[in-house]
């Protein structure tokens, strides 16, 4: 069995004994769910799925542009990488697994990682925020999500999602 070396163990002491801080990130996440750069894939289904009202048992890989605004060509913030799976035999309610992986602005580099239940009938979601990396080591907080637009002729959606996160900062020496 490996052990931690003595630096990275005196790295998370000083992460347990740091500053903790809060911030708020609006994001958009542009979810093509169709067509010719389609970023959401089906790669599992149960016995049940294609009668399913809720498509029941569906599993599906997500890897969607994060950007600054609602306009797909705005700031590109990161990627939003994760499995969606259909987990609810009475509504239309996904289980997610996604991270947020921030390749621009002020967060690059780190990541959030968020869990939870999504019924897609509600108009506003809360999702767990419960770990990062990079700047977010230590992350706990919550998303709200809601869908900003969808069109359905081209099977493309925007996702816009509100981020309270509070976190451990880490000194200059631990980045």
């Amino acid at each position: 069995m490996a052990y931690a070396s003595a630096q990275e163990q005196a790295r998370f002491q000083n992460l347990c004994r740091g500053t903790e801080k809060t911030t708020t990130i609006q994001i958009f996440v542009q979810d093509e769910l169709g067509g010719e750069n389609q970023t959401v894939w089906e790669v599992a289904r149960s016995s049940i799925t294609a009668d399913s009202p809720t498509s029941f048992g569906q599993v599906r890989v997500v890897d969607d542009l994060i950007t600054a605004e609602p306009n797909k060509t705005s700031e590109k913030i990161g990627r939003i990488q994760g499995l969606i799976t259909s987990a609810d035999l009475e509504e239309s309610a996904l289980a997610m697994n996604l991270n947020f992986i921030f390749t621009g602005g002020k967060y690059n580099g780190s990541t959030l990682c968020m869990l939870g239940r999504n019924p897609l009938g509600n108009n506003y979601r809360e999702l767990a925020i419960v770990g990062g990396t990079g700047l977010f080591r230590m992350a706990r907080g919550y998303a709200i999500t809601n869908t900003y637009s969808y069109d359905v002729e081209t099977n493309y959606g925007v996702l816009e999602y509100n981020i309270y996160v509070a976190y451990v900062e880490a000194s200059i020496a631990d980045q």
